[in-house]
């Protein structure tokens, strides 16, 4: 049996504070070839998610927020926001899951944010066309910490 319990989170959190993407996953599917990939994935506040899609190969994406706060964005073709979602298992929302094909991303607002993914295995790196090409590559550091503040300046927290 695999438990998720504090001390657990409490130890990716740490893990992921010092990843230079200022995230980590705890796999719990065992190969990477599984037909389900379940995991926790740590994420704190500076960490770029570029915004993507899951398209060739189409898979479905499931997020349980466990701890802490986020917000989930989808776009159109051309980038723009068509809607969000404040996950805060604080107040009563707890996760999404996302269709293929949608652009998404998620923006993390508390440090200490645990998430629970479930998504369809096996695990293939996402391709070029996969990633926005509107958004900035998590490289270019500067446009993606502008874009990061850009979105922070959209959240609505009444969502």
């Amino acid at each position: 049996m695999k438990i998720v319990n504090e001390a657990l989170l409490n130890e990716l959190t740490e893990q992921a504070k010092t990843s230079p993407r200022l995230r980590m996953n705890y796999n719990f599917h065992e190969e990477m070839d599984a037909p389900i990939h379940r995991l926790l994935n740590a994420i704190e506040p500076d960490s770029y998610v570029r915004p993507h899609r899951h398209q060739h190969p189409d898979k479905e994406e499931i997020f349980l927020v466990l701890r802490g706060k986020a917000v989930f964005f989808l776009f159109d073709e051309e980038g723009n926001i068509t809607g969000q979602l404040l996950l805060d298992p604080l107040n009563g929302c707890y996760g999404a899951e996302i269709k293929p094909g949608i652009w998404h991303t998620l923006l993390i607002l508390e440090k200490g944010t645990v998430i629970y993914e479930v998504k369809e295995g096996p695990f293939a790196p996402l391709s070029p066309e996969n990633f926005a090409p509107w958004s900035p590559a998590p490289e270019q550091t500067e446009e993606a910490r502008n874009y990061m503040e850009y979105l922070a300046g959209q959240v609505n927290t009444q969502s």
